[in-house]
């Protein structure tokens, strides 16, 4: 009986010790992992452009620390409340360029118009949100004429299903942080759908001389693209070349 007992109690310790060399090699492990990895702010799922991101949009992925990238963000905190500018994909790491807290949003001095279709004439295809543009009024029994000097700032374009206008597979703000004009110019060619809506970064006396031009039919706008949005410098061919 002592026999049996005798091997019972030294399985028992076999077994305990097979138990504690395994935890202090996961511990090990873990210790290493962390020592050659960092954890990284991700997506759960696909996020589209101009979408505001909550913290149940987030987790964390762990990635070896020779791979991480300046601009990739640590923090869930400091993420959650930030808009997309570009779209990002799951388990993606979020990079800093590719968020914004006000990127859109009126200075002090403006509010966010969204311009009734009726006052708009035509309006360039290739304009997308976070773009300058520049505003022309046309009217009958008058010349068109510049409406303002200055540039105005687009603050989204979206389709008649509400959706924000832009290439999906190849996202003009992705060729722009690439410097890629080639992209930019395909980007702009392709979307996912036509402008129906378009709103502007207006101060209240540029809105108001809108209203006043178009309100009554008898000036509408043209709305065109300035080559500012993606710092082209102006090029002219033709004449003079």
């Amino acid at each position: 009986m002592s026999r049996k007992r005798s091997a019972g109690i030294s399985v028992a310790a076999a077994l305990l010790s097979v138990s504690v060399v395994y935890g202090l090699f996961h511990m090990q492990r873990l210790q290493l992992e962390k020592q050659e990895t960092i954890a990284v702010v991700v997506p759960k799922r696909f996020i589209e452009a101009g979408k505001r991101l909550e913290m149940e949009d987030l987790i964390y992925r762990r990635m070896p620390r020779d791979t991480l990238d300046k601009d990739m963000l640590l923090d869930a905190s400091a993420v959650a409340g930030m808009e997309t500018v570009v779209p990002l994909g799951t388990n993606e790491p979020i990079l800093a360029w590719k968020i914004n807290r006000y990127r859109l949003l009126p200075a002090g001095s403006e509010s966010t118009f969204q311009i009734p279709r009726e006052y708009v004439r035509s309006i360039s295809n290739g304009i997308r949100a976070g773009d300058k543009v520049t505003l022309y009024v046309s009217g009958e029994g008058e010349p068109s004429r510049r409406l303002f000097e200055e540039l105005i700032t687009v603050a989204s374009v979206k389709s008649s299903g509400n959706t924000e206008i832009d290439n999906m597979q190849n996202s003009n703000l992705l060729s722009l942080a690439d410097d890629d004009k080639a992209r930019m110019y395909a980007s702009r060619r392709d979307a996912n759908g036509m402008i129906d809506y378009i709103n502007l970064n207006l101060t209240e006396a540029q809105w108001l001389l809108i209203d006043g031009y178009c309100k009554e039919g008898a000036g509408k706008l043209v709305i065109a693209f300035s080559p500012e949005s993606l710092n082209v410098p102006e090029e002219r061919t033709g004449e003079g070349s």
